[in-house]
């Protein structure tokens, strides 16, 4: 593996776990946004390893999946893409985020993160 997508992907598995650790803590704002963030960062992994060249510089998970052609893994993509400012800003979240999370809708966000760095790493194992 490329180095670079070596440490997206290392890092994709951190912001994964890090999602799970907040969920578990009732940080359930910050767990869609690491959910966003392991998403985003599996699929520039990918990026990285097939096309060999620098990612796109976006935070848009439908952008990044549409470039690589990942069909399957859309819904969940467009799912957690709000989360990158949702999940941090009350002017995006019509509210205080903190305020505007349930287990439920955190757990969910973790489950889709899940689903695209499992996909992400069939993919880079492929490869």
């Amino acid at each position: 593996m490329r180095e670079e997508a070596r440490r997206l992907w290392r890092q994709a598995l951190e912001d994964l776990e890090t999602a799970k650790v907040l969920l578990n803590s009732g940080r359930y704002y910050a767990a869609a946004f690491f959910s966003h963030q392991a998403a985003k960062k599996s699929l520039k992994a990918v990026h990285v390893e097939l096309r060999r060249e620098i990612p796109p510089r976006t935070h848009n998970l439908v952008e990044l999946g549409r470039v690589l052609e990942v069909g399957d893994l859309m819904e969940d993509l467009m799912e957690l893409n709000p989360e990158y400012t949702v999940s941090r800003y009350p002017d995006a979240a019509n509210g205080v985020p903190a305020e505007m999370y349930s287990e439920s809708i955190a757990r969910r966000q973790v489950e889709r993160a899940e689903r695209v760095v499992r996909r992400c790493g069939e993919i880079l194992k492929a490869s």
